[in-house]
């Protein structure tokens, strides 16, 4: 009785280190690209009609120049379909350390029964570490494109936006 109670501890025991790994393996939220604001002064005394009209025609010189229109940013990467978790995959952990543990206990000390319950706390615990890693890999992979794509949209918006810099420098605005 006393070794099936100690058992019962040592599995609980583990199940509850599991659980706060799990907890501690939350993948970090994606990286937002923000577009900077130009500000743009009629040095010449250009009325609001015609700067209104200077800008727009700047703007559509610099996504021609550039091939990037800030208003239609290439889109995000969407994330590769992954294989959902399996299914059991620690109870066939546990059923395996189980048995493995029963037979080392068994020939041990003839304690099979108390190798039986620490095998298949380690193997189910193996078992659902390995999917974690899997699940954080792909998860690590995701997050990876989406920063790969923040930096290639905010590089594409810095080269319209020099373009359209000069577009307006050469019309007589002062743009900031």
């Amino acid at each position: 009785m006393r070794g099936v109670l100690r058992s019962l501890i040592v599995i609980a025991a583990a199940m509850l280190a599991l659980a706060a790994v799990g907890a501690a393996q939350q993948p970090a939220s994606p990286v937002s690209v923000g577009t900077p604001k130009q500000y743009v002064f009629p040095a010449k005394g250009q009325m609001p009609e015609l700067q209104l009209k200077d800008e727009a025609g700047c703007s559509a010189w610099a996504t021609q120049q550039t091939g990037f229109d800030p208003a239609r940013p290439p889109a995000a990467p969407t994330p590769a379909p992954t294989a959902p978790p399996k299914k059991g995959a620690g109870l066939r952990g546990a059923v395996r350390g189980a048995a493995t543990g029963y037979i080392i206990g068994d020939l041990a000390n003839d304690e099979g029964g108390e190798g039986a319950a620490i095998g298949a706390v380690v193997g189910g615990a193996r078992a659902r570490g390995k999917q974690k890693q899997r699940q954080a890999a792909a998860a690590q992979q995701q997050q990876t494109a989406q920063q790969q794509h923040a930096q290639q949209v905010q590089q594409l918006n810095g080269e319209f936006l020099k373009a359209r810099t000069a577009c307006l420098e050469a019309k007589g605005y002062t743009v900031k």
